[in-house]
Order: C-alpha cells, then sequence, then structure tokens
C-alpha cells in the first residue's frame, strides 16, 4: 500500500506551473543543448558530426549576439538582395577587366 505523499504531483494539479509558464521562461533565459556523434570504425574515424541547439527568444539571442538569420540569404530577404547586388558588383568588375583585357577594343569607361 503506498500512501499519496510518497509521489510528486504531476503538472496541472496544484504546481501552478502551466506550459505558457515554462515556455515563456525557456524563452526568456534560452536553453542549450549540445552533443557529438562521432562514428569509428577500428580506430578510423569515419564521421563526425557536431549538434548544438539553442532555444531562446529572438530578443535573447541577439542579446547574446547570435543574429546568423539576419545576414542567411536563403531566411532573409534584405540578405537576399544584399549577396545578389555584391554578387552583381563582382561580375561587372570581372565584365570591365575583360573588356579591357580584349584585344583591339578601345576600353570602356565605368558607367
Amino acid at each position: 500500500m503506498t500512501t499519496p505523499g510518497r509521489f510528486p504531483e504531476p503538472y496541472g494539479q496544484g504546481s501552478g506551473a502551466n506550459l505558457g509558464d515554462i515556455l515563456e521562461r525557456v524563452l526568456d533565459k534560452g536553453v542549450v543543448i549540445a552533443g557529438d556523434i562521432r562514428i569509428n570504425l577500428l580506430d578510423i574515424e569515419l564521421l563526425t558530426i557536431k549538434l548544438r541547439l539553442i532555444v531562446a527568444s529572438v530578443d535573447k539571442a541577439k542579446e547574446m549576439g547570435i543574429d546568423w538569420w539576419e545576414t542567411d540569404p536563403a531566411l532573409s530577404s534584405r540578405a537576399r538582395r544584399d549577396e545578389l547586388a555584391r554578387e552583381n558588383a563582382e561580375l561587372r568588375e570581372r565584365l570591365a577587366r575583360l573588356e579591357e583585357l580584349e584585344p583591339g577594343r578601345e576600353p570602356r569607361e565605368a558607367p
């Protein structure tokens, strides 16, 4: 026979913490999960996978100096435009150099 005081009460029965409170606390403070997976065969490392997961609010992540999504062209339209503008400038520069090297043609003035 068990006594009622031996087991902890599950969430929702007088504990005062609900899923919203827990999620708010996690996003406010942040959680880091890190791990490595290594596959070896006869002491030869075949594969290494490093996993890093940070769960935090955007504000907390920026406070920690994490803002990679703002510069990733796959995630940010502004970063995609910046990447295209940079690539366009590089291509124009290469084209101008090639036109200068072409024999029998006068160099073109830059726009």
